[in-house]
């Protein structure tokens, strides 16, 4: 160490690096029934619902669905939609949509199967704030209750929703594993000392045989980071010492949709129907729900069996299934077949909204 480095200014060894931001392995004790929380910042341990928690389904259980008629579109409301459509698009003349001549207005079955399993999740993880006197709820005010235990207001169903609840008699006051109980950690920024050396002059004072302006000759500045300090309040526990650890619980309550239409008509993108309604003409709600059976399209019956099972087992070993809904909605889909000025041409009006898909159009004029 030379000169210049002793210039820079005091270093207090008392003052400590900083630590790591969260509690080291082994750092913090047990929880009766939360074992193994090591206290990482990723860590989250899943907890999952005990069996009684969760129904199972009975053998054999299916449910029946009535008959449907398809709805027709006239020839009205196909042109009106083909005109709000046409407004839409700025290149499009409405010339042809005012002027065209309907050959058929043919309706196509479309149904739309959703499956919505609502599900509560339980995680647990230890959090920590500064502790400044505040009421400490610990293991001596007697054993934590079990995550599945520990009660909370549902909220309403299909809703998703995230809780965070402080574990009861879980809490306890540690000295601040950042700065070891000190309140402040050591400047990285001059290593605690203050001062850092000019860049300018290169500690010299002196730049070009004239005194340092930028220095003024000391040939060190004071650290902009701590202020000259050498030391910055502790970013964990904000200068208190002490941290008040806890387990928190987070309580996830989250609906899961699957929806399923049957690819029948190849010129129609089946994406579109994703922004757009249908009939809900059968709704099943039950705390399970069971295979559609005996429905004309066999292949929604297959799907329901199958969106089924499936959420039973994503679900059921890692949630509690609150509730189930399944929803059959006929979704309106008509193929309008016309001519204009000798030719032939078509488009899709679908959904409740009426609205148009057209592949090809008859003009691309701007002149109305």
């Amino acid at each position: 160490m030379d000169d210049k480095d002793e210039d820079l200014g005091v270093f207090d060894p008392n003052i400590p690096e900083e630590g790591p931001s969260a509690p080291p392995p082994g750092w913090l004790d047990d929880i009766h029934g939360y074992q193994g929380h090591k206290g990482g910042e990723d860590e989250n341990p899943l907890c999952p619902p005990p069996p009684a928690y969760n129904p199972q389904p009975e053998l054999n259980r299916n449910t029946l669905v009535p008959n449907v008629r398809v709805p027709t579109v006239s020839e009205d409301v196909a042109r009106d939609a083909l005109l709000k459509f046409v407004e839409s698009k700025w290149r499009y003349s409405s010339k042809p949509a005012r002027n065209l001549t309907f050959k058929e207005l043919k309706p196509i079955t479309v149904y739309r199967y959703r499956l919505e399993t609502y599900t509560e999740t339980r995680t647990s993880a230890w959090q920590f704030e500064p502790y400044n006197g505040q009421v400490v709820d610990g293991p001596q005010y007697g054993m934590s209750p079990p995550p599945w235990d520990i009660p909370v207001s549902v909220p309403l169903r299909y809703t998703d929703v995230v809780e965070k609840v402080r574990v009861p008699h879980s809490s306890l006051v540690k000295p601040c594993h950042k700065c070891n109980g000190y309140g402040r950690t050591r400047c990285n920024n001059c290593q605690g000392r203050g001062q850092k050396r000019c860049t300018f002059c290169h500690g010299h004072g002196r730049s070009r045989n004239k005194r340092c302006t930028s220095c003024h000759g000391r040939g060190r500045k004071r650290c902009f980071s701590c202020h000259g300090q050498g030391y910055k309040t502790c970013s964990v526990c904000h200068g208190s010492q002490n941290l008040l650890h806890f387990i928190q619980l987070t309580v996830t309550w989250k609906n899961d949709i699957a929806d399923f239409i049957p690819d029948r008509q190849p010129d129609f993108p089946d994406k579109k129907f994703e922004k757009v309604t249908g009939d809900p003409f059968f709704v099943d709600e039950n705390v399970l729900v069971y295979p559609i059976q005996g429905f004309p399209d066999e292949e929604i019956c297959d799907v329901s069996t199958k969106m089924i099972n499936e959420h039973l087992n994503r679900f059921g070993s890692t949630s509690r299934i609150l509730q189930q809904r399944q929803t059959i909605e006929l979704v309106p889909l008509t193929h309008a077949y016309y001519t204009y000025n000798g030719k032939d041409y078509s488009f899709f009006v679908y959904g409740m909204e009426n609205k148009v898909f057209a592949a090809k159009y008859p003009s691309a004029c701007t002149i109305l």
